[in-house]
């Protein structure tokens, strides 16, 4: 089975429609949304409806910061641009679409790979996988050989090696990777919805469960339409911005 991963698709409905149309002419027959459905973009409503439906089909979802604090409600201590977002969100989602999001499980195992959006160590935590420490803290926490998660937005892998020293390898995109047996490996596919790195292309990657061989890509969308749905909705004018610079 060939499974896509997508990670912090953020509202970007326009990138996500994008991620799925490649993902399934490469062949994949099943998707797991990585947490961050939501947040950042103007289109929360179309991409839960395309995240619902998909898992009603068998896809794994998994919760997200931002999906927490659109399912729950704006914290206080939250940055005022990210309040604004968080209630404008909860605004356009309907009473089901809250309900999916606050469902969502922390994490989800398949097979030997553990599926969740920020860490295996403390994943409602939120913290961030940013360095061969951090990796190497969160296989540790889980007994799967494979984890697959986002939160960074910056597409990266890290596996074990010989004395449970940890390394880091910058995926090409493209390039198919083998996963060995005999190392441990967490995978972030980067995000779908708002990449960081200078690059506007969206970010996903395909996992052969059968070959044990992952894949990242990158795909172009169109990220001035997503931009200018950012600015007409009213949402603060960096989140189009950024969009359009990758940044």
């Amino acid at each position: 089975m060939i499974r896509a991963l997508l990670a912090d698709v953020h509202a970007n409905r326009e990138a996500l429609a994008a991620c799925l149309d490649h993902a399934r002419a490469q062949g994949a027959g099943a998707f797991a949304f990585l947490g961050d459905l939501v947040g950042y973009g103007a289109d929360p409503g179309p991409v839960m409806d395309v995240v619902m439906a998909a898992v009603s089909r068998g896809a794994l979802a998994v919760l997200g910061n931002h999906d927490q604090a659109v399912a729950q409600g704006a914290r206080r201590s939250m940055h005022p641009d990210a309040r604004l977002v968080v209630d404008w969100t909860r605004a356009h989602l309907s009473p089901a679409q809250l309900a999916f999001l606050g469902a969502l499980p922390l994490s989800v195992q398949a097979g030997e790979a553990l599926h969740v959006h920020a860490n295996a160590w403390d994943p409602g935590g939120w913290a961030y996988v940013l360095s061969a420490y951090d990796a190497g803290r969160s296989l540790r926490a889980t007994p799967c050989r494979i984890t697959f998660c986002g939160h960074t937005h910056d597409p990266k892998l890290f596996h074990t090696a010989e004395g449970g020293r940890v390394s880091t390898f910058e995926p090409v995109p493209g390039s198919r990777i083998p996963l060995g047996p005999r190392r441990r490996w967490l995978a972030i596919p980067g995000s779908a919805g708002q990449p960081r790195d200078g690059n506007p292309a969206a970010c996903y990657a395909l996992f052969d469960d059968a070959a044990s061989v992952l894949t990242y890509f990158r795909v172009p969308y169109d990220s001035e339409t997503a931009a200018a749905k950012v600015r007409a909705a009213g949402l603060p004018e960096r989140l189009g911005s950024r969009l359009e610079a990758g940044s």
